[in-house]
């Protein structure tokens, strides 16, 4: 789910000009359309990837938002989830005839860019946006509301486009076809392209709705219930059907993604359904011993650490841990201990520990043994 910086995206400065972000992502566009890379999957990525970088950099207010918070002051936006599209209803979400005029009308890898009139009834655009949890939420699941912003039917125009008592007209032009068909050299091909009238909508609005001024959609806040399901990772999304924007002529409604994003824990990590918690405890608990208390999503339990318990060890807690999303089986949650050595030391700590010293003795110590024992192998055999 990492994002890559948007002005790094299109090439361009974070002082660029609306004008500098148009002529980037036309280049960026262009450059990695699949017509023009057929089969080329990193292409086609990058091609999305670029659209959404300029939806919100082409967006006054989306822009101000991302300078100032990032890809987090995006959540609820209505940002759209281009990686769910095909190439050509991209163009529509963007509504990119002033970038591009006819270069995607019909003359570019054969892709045709034909009215929503003409191919009838389609689904409307999906959304995206982010939901951050906690690992409580994980452990137990959870419904979460979720605020965001979409583009739906204007309330005055009824989506028409045109002010009350009016209504759009066929275009003469195109007859309604959103295209507009010329004969090629010498009559032997024909040449299909955006109709320079219309601009590909199969209608003229001459008296546009004020409200919408002739889009026939409005921004609107939307807040819905998300029921997000316990065990979920990092980056996965739960889909709301029905949640998107809404169709063309008449199609469904597309639907809104929303993205998993974890909320750092003070004490605990998450290692697929495992918990991993680094506990400190002293040389002398790790000598001789004894019970200590550990964090886990229940609250603090009491862990035995044995005698002779060594840096780095790690003690398990079963089943507390996260539940697997399929199998619904609770992992565990694991416990490693680190050794603290007091840095200072009075007279009577040190006085015992020379005392210890004297009796210590290298061969209980099976590391020390081994390491000392290699060593003075390797430079008996110099």
């Amino acid at each position: 789910m990492a994002k890559r910086d948007y002005y790094e995206v299109l090439g361009v400065e974070k002082n660029a000009s609306a004008d500098d972000i148009k002529r980037a992502y036309r280049r960026q566009a262009i450059k990695h359309h699949p017509d023009k890379n057929p089969g080329d999957k990193e292409a086609e990525a990058k091609f999305k990837e670029c659209a959404e970088a300029y939806e919100v950099l082409s967006d006054s207010e989306k822009r101000a938002r991302y300078d100032q918070y990032g890809h987090e002051g995006l959540r609820g936006s209505g940002v759209h989830d281009f990686s769910r599209m095909n190439v050509e209803d991209i163009f529509g979400a963007l509504n990119l005839d002033d970038i591009f005029g006819d270069l995607f009308g019909g003359g570019f890898g054969g892709r045709s860019r034909r009215s929503s009139a003409a191919r009838g009834p389609r689904r409307g655009y999906d959304l995206e946006t982010v939901v951050e949890l906690t690992l409580d939420d994980v452990a137990k699941g959870v419904e979460k509301s979720i605020e965001f912003t979409r583009q739906d039917i204007c309330e005055e125009c009824l989506g028409n486009g045109a002010s009350k008592g009016s209504s759009p007209t066929k275009c003469p032009t195109c007859g309604g076809a959103g295209q507009v068909v010329k004969a090629g050299l010498g009559g032997f091909f024909q040449m299909a392209s955006t109709c320079p009238q219309c601009k590909g909508a199969g209608k003229i609005i001459s008296n546009p709705c004020k409200k919408c001024r002739g889009t026939g959609r409005m921004s609107k806040k939307r807040l819905v219930t998300v029921k997000i399901p316990a065990g979920v990772h990092e980056g996965q999304s739960v889909r709301i059907s029905g949640e998107g924007e809404p169709g063309f002529e008449g199609g469904p409604r597309g639907d809104l993604y929303c993205y998993v994003r974890l909320k750092e824990h003070p004490f605990l990590q998450r290692d697929g359904i495992n918990l991993v918690a680094t506990v400190p405890i002293s040389f002398t608990q790790a000598a001789l011993g004894g019970t200590i208390e550990v964090p886990s999503l229940d609250g603090m339990r009491e862990l035995k650490i044995p005698a002779g318990t060594q840096y780095g060890d790690v003690f398990r807690i079963k089943g507390q841990g996260l539940p697997d999303i399929r199998t619904k089986r609770n992992g565990d949650v694991l416990v490693q201990v680190m050794v603290e050595l007091p840095k200072k030391l009075n007279s009577q700590q040190e006085e015992l520990l020379r005392k210890f010293a004297e009796t210590e003795d290298k061969i209980v110590f099976p590391k020390t043994k081994g390491f000392f024992e290699k060593l003075k192998e390797y430079f008996d055999k110099k």
